[in-house]
């Protein structure tokens, strides 16, 4: 009498075929998924920077002008110290939003790309010029 001896379980190449299938599988997804990644952080960024826009301009209303380059978006948050702002009326905004990555947005008084006042971030790299994630977003290209 001969006892069959049955193992139950995977061979190592099965599990090579299910790795290289996921392998694949991923590689196809990746690119789209990436992309919608990068939608959001350019969806994102452009709201911010209105809501911001948005704030300024109402601080510009009680003021009679926008927050000095040395009062910053802060001005928006808390009132700014000294005569800066004899009529201010705020807060503007609960708290000075981040930019996708994690990072305060920066803020220029008098602005240099045709607005009076620019709100921008710089991206992921965080430094001037780039192109997608690493691309500068500001209130003068949002809408592109």
């Amino acid at each position: 009498m001969s006892v069959k001896n049955k193992q139950a379980g995977f061979t190592l190449i099965e599990m090579m075929i299910v790795v290289a299938i996921m392998a694949i599988m991923s590689a196809m997804l990746a690119p789209t998924l990436f992309n919608q990644v990068s939608k959001a952080e350019k969806s994102r960024t452009a709201s911010d920077i209105r809501q911001i826009e948005s704030a300024l301009k109402f601080y510009r209303l009680d003021n009679y002008r926008y927050p000095s380059q040395s009062e910053g978006l802060e001005a928006l948050v808390s009132a700014p110290s000294g005569s800066g702002a004899g009529s201010w009326n705020g807060p503007y905004l609960e708290s000075v939003p981040k930019d996708a990555w994690k990072e305060p947005y920066k803020y220029a008084n008098p602005g240099t790309h045709g607005k009076p006042v620019e709100v921008f971030t710089l991206g992921a790299d965080r430094t001037i010029g780039g192109t997608d994630s690493n691309a500068d977003w500001g209130n003068w290209n949002v809408n592109d």
